[in-house]
């Protein structure tokens, strides 16, 4: 029995088939000695680094970007926006460059004819709401206050026959009341269902910053197919969005203080300002003076000043560097967080060249391709569905409301900065083929078949009128890039 016994304590035991080994004490202690240890060195917490990393947390999304936290970021986003010059030209300049005139809807059916209606009748409808101004509008609050809402309602009042509206509604109306503030299915406003989808939004009748404002709990609940909500995503799980510009709301508020500075300094060696000093001792043979007296001078006189003492103006120095390098430099990195370089933060293209500023705007462009996407699936695609909905009931076309024909966007395109050379580009790609027409008027916001059915009809005008396509083109000689 007992050597039974020891020769099943000495037997590994057998888990799931595979036999666990046995290892002994000493086994462990020297695969501990061979362990290599390696870390990253950001891991560390350091004498050096422990307050540059003071303000790290692990808060979620959601917690990160609290209600108190947001409101003071929209707070100081629109002070900024609102009182320097260069935080505003920044804000519409990307509005305008999104936006534009405005996006122009093309049907892509098998229908000519319902094609033409729709896209006329959706562009007159568009103009009626002011549509352009309401999505700059919106582009400018995702930057300044981190997100836009807009609700898709009834306007009697509209000028169509089609009267459903896009009412813009400001981040600080979409707040939970008191007695919803504890909900777990409820983020500042937004009722999430247990997926995590937004089903309602809780918006105040009135802005809590208004004069007018009524009572805290004066809400109404906006169903989520009849709410647009747009912002940036920079977090799984973030349901709230903060300002675009967040980042460089400090930058602003230094180059504020910089300008302020470099004026003080500038004012100070304007002014004939100066100090009393002597070279004698304490108490020595100089006459005795009031401390910190002051001595008006007045302009082209001569004073003498009492005995034993000297007047010596003081020197005003600028800062070490210089003011347009720190401006510069300031607003380069001020517009790095919105992908803009700084010639169009700035409006100041005098440091470049050609080849420099077609490759900073490759970024950029990329940037404005990628906003636009999103606000057409974001924005028009649902303000279209919406609109053909009324559509469909005025014209008793109700083949619309199965499903959303094919479609697409058109916008405004970017002018070349040498439209003779992305002429001759422009030619060399269609004759090989590697592009289409479609694509290069798409590239310029226009669309294809419009623009050919209007270059038919100018031809057949010009035929009429003894005109020929020849007579109508300027000749050009050829240039090499050298020249």
């Amino acid at each position: 029995m007992a050597q039974a016994a020891e020769k099943t304590a000495k037997t590994p035991l057998r888990l799931g088939g595979f036999q666990k080994p046995v290892m002994r004490r000493a086994d462990v202690r020297a695969l501990a000695r061979r362990r290599v240890h390696a870390g990253f060195d950001s891991s560390e917490t350091t004498h050096h680094n422990r307050r540059h990393w003071a303000r790290a947390d692990a808060l979620s999304a959601d917690a990160a970007a609290s209600p108190e936290v947001r409101r003071t970021l929209r707070n100081r986003a629109r002070y900024e926006v609102k009182n320097n010059s260069y935080a505003r030209g920044i804000v519409l300049t990307l509005a305008n460059d999104s936006v534009g005139t405005g996006p122009r809807l093309q049907m892509l059916s098998d229908d000519p004819t319902l094609n033409h209606s729709v896209e006329t009748e959706f562009h007159a409808w568009a103009q009626a709401v002011e549509l352009p101004q309401k999505l700059r509008t919106m582009r400018m609050a995702r930057s300044q206050d981190g997100e836009a809402f807009a609700v898709l309602a009834n306007n009697p009042f509209i000028e169509n026959n089609v009267q459903i509206d896009l009412q813009l509604v400001e981040a600080d109306q979409v707040a939970s009341q008191w007695r919803h503030i504890l909900d777990k299915h409820e983020v500042d406003g937004l009722t999430l269902d247990d997926y995590g989808n937004p089903v309602a939004y809780r918006v105040a009748k009135n802005h809590p910053g208004g004069a007018t404002r009524m009572g805290c709990e004066d809400y109404t609940t906006v169903p989520a197919p009849s709410m647009i909500h747009i912002f940036r995503q920079d977090r799984p799980g973030q349901h709230r969005g903060i300002p675009e510009i967040t980042p460089a709301l400090p930058l602003f508020a230094q180059l504020r203080r910089f300008t302020l500075a470099v004026l003080s300094a500038a004012e100070a060696a304007a002014d004939f300002s100066g100090i009393l000093y002597t070279d004698g001792p304490a108490n020595g043979e100089a006459e005795a003076v009031e401390p910190m007296d002051l001595i008006e001078l007045e302009r082209n006189m001569l004073m003498t000043m009492p005995g034993g003492w000297k007047m010596s103006q003081i020197e005003p120095k600028q800062p070490a560097t210089t003011y347009a390098e720190f401006k510069g430099e300031i607003l380069n990195e001020i517009a790095r967080c919105l992908n803009m370089p700084y010639n169009i933060a700035a409006g100041n293209s005098s440091g470049y060249n050609y080849a420099s500023g077609r490759l900073d705007h490759q970024t950029y462009f990329k940037s404005i391709r990628v906003d636009q996407d999103f606000t057409a699936s974001r924005v028009l695609d649902r303000v279209l569905v919406a609109w053909l909905r009324e559509y469909a009931v005025i014209t008793r076309n109700f083949d619309l409301l199965r499903a959303p024909p094919l479609h697409q966007w058109f916008w405004d395109g970017f002018e070349h900065v040498d439209p003779a050379k992305e002429a001759k580009a422009q030619a060399t790609r269609l004759k090989n083929h590697t592009t289409t027409l479609a694509h290069e008027y798409a590239r310029q916001g226009k669309d294809w078949e419009m623009a050919l059915r209007q270059r038919a009809k100018e031809i057949v005008l010009m035929n009429e009128l003894g005109l020929s396509t020849s007579d109508a083109t300027p000749q050009t000689e050829e240039t090499t890039d050298d020249e």
